[in-house]
């Protein structure tokens, strides 16, 4: 760490990151704690930067971030393991159990398949940390000083990104039929520690565990639905959420206010500009089956960072970073986008095909540990070494 601190010091653009949510905020403190000058933007205040009810599947790609960071064990209490994910198809009745035997070895000494974190908890700490690090200024719901002319301008203000307009960077999108519906509900029925993922003909249902008999629920389903179902009374949203969960699980109470998101894949056609990149949402978004968005942007992150630490001008640092990602990137799009098209319709020349992949991924543990490890480490990592 030290040595490495040192490189970076060698060469330091002072460094403007546009945008303090969950992957601005980790920019700019991972970058302050490598010795880096960063100043932080965002208009929203501090309080709310934090009051967004929801939560994220934290796979093990994110965890070595934050462990790398020093965050990690100051979360463990708010960190809710899961150690089977539990695999379903409803046309098929196909279903499929993962554990933790399934991960990759040097995985298998951390508790869990994955975690939940809240978002609350997450943004607390950040916040404090960054408050507490002399190289981040912030400029919460105040303006802040115009970057100079040699700055590396860091883009993490979300998937309407103002500053990717700016630039002049154009995108692919792909907005779904389907919307997601997020809530968090207290279950009776579901191990404390299992997560879930059903494939229904009008999109995925995932259900994380938040802890106490409580979870996350993320259904999708086609907008006009989710709309409706947003609006619905909490009684009789439990009880059209009854009607779809697997057998013997069953709704108690709604814990808050369920809300309604449109759903795309969204990928920047390059993702820097001159001394400019683009990071998080602001680059690339993808269907949340898999859990696989917050942990993305965190391997922007971790990109960003192995570019300032190879040196050089703001503009050499964003092309790195820029050619680094794009690959990772477009195929969790690709993987996620094409989940979502062959598990979530009826169509009658699919079904047996989906049938032999989930029974496949049953009778062959090679299979499950290979699908698990693109899933917890990213695809770029699945034949290459884990660090401890």
């Amino acid at each position: 760490m030290v040595g490495q601190t040192h490189r970076m010091a060698q060469s330091r653009p002072e460094i403007h990151v546009m945008g303090a949510g969950p992957t601005g905020a980790l920019t700019a403190l991972a970058l302050g704690l490598h010795g880096q000058s960063v100043i932080l933007f965002d208009p929203l205040t501090a309080s709310e930067l934090q009051s967004r009810s929801r939560a994220y599947a934290i796979t093990h790609s994110s965890r070595r971030l934050l462990s790398s960071l020093g965050l990690w064990n100051d979360l463990r209490d708010t960190l809710v393991p899961f150690r089977d994910l539990d695999l379903r198809d409803d046309a098929t009745n196909s279903r499929v159990l993962f554990g933790q035997d399934d991960l990759a070895s040097t995985n298998q000494t951390h508790d869990g398949i994955g975690w939940i974190l809240d978002h609350r908890p997450l943004m607390s700490l950040l916040l404090a940390r960054l408050k507490g690090n002399g190289n981040v200024a912030m400029y919460l719901a105040q303006p802040c000083p115009d970057p100079s002319a040699d700055s590396l301008i860091v883009a993490a203000d979300g998937p309407r990104s103002p500053t990717r307009e700016a630039w002049g960077i154009a995108h692919w999108g792909i907005r779904y039929r389907q919307g997601c519906l997020t809530a968090k509900v207290a279950l009776r029925g579901l191990a404390h520690d299992r997560a879930c993922e059903l494939f229904r003909p009008e999109g995925p249902l995932a259900v994380l565990p938040l802890g106490q008999g409580n979870f996350q629920v993320v259904w999708s389903a086609p907008w006009q639905r989710c709309e409706q179902r947003s609006t619905l009374q909490h009684s009789a949203f439990l009880d059209q959420l009854a009607a779809i969960l697997p057998q013997g699980i069953e709704p108690d109470r709604l814990l808050d206010q369920p809300r309604a998101f449109p759903q795309q894949w969204l990928l920047a056609r390059r993702f820097h500009r001159g001394r400019g990149v683009l990071i998080g949402e602001a680059a690339h978004r993808c269907h949340p089956v898999g859990g696989q968005g917050l942990n993305l942007c965190w391997r922007d992150v971790d990109g960003l960072l192995r570019a300032v630490e190879q040196g050089g001008s703001a503009a050499t640092i964003a092309r790195n970073y820029g050619i680094s990602r794009w690959l990772d990137v477009l195929q969790v799009g690709l993987a996620t986008d094409l989940l979502v098209r062959v598990f979530s319709n009826r169509q009658p020349l699919l079904l047996p095909l989906r049938r032999l992949a989930l029974l496949l991924l049953k009778q062959f543990s090679g299979l499950r540990r290979l699908s698990l490890r693109a899933m917890s480490d990213g695809p770029m990592q699945v034949w290459q070494a884990l660090p401890n």
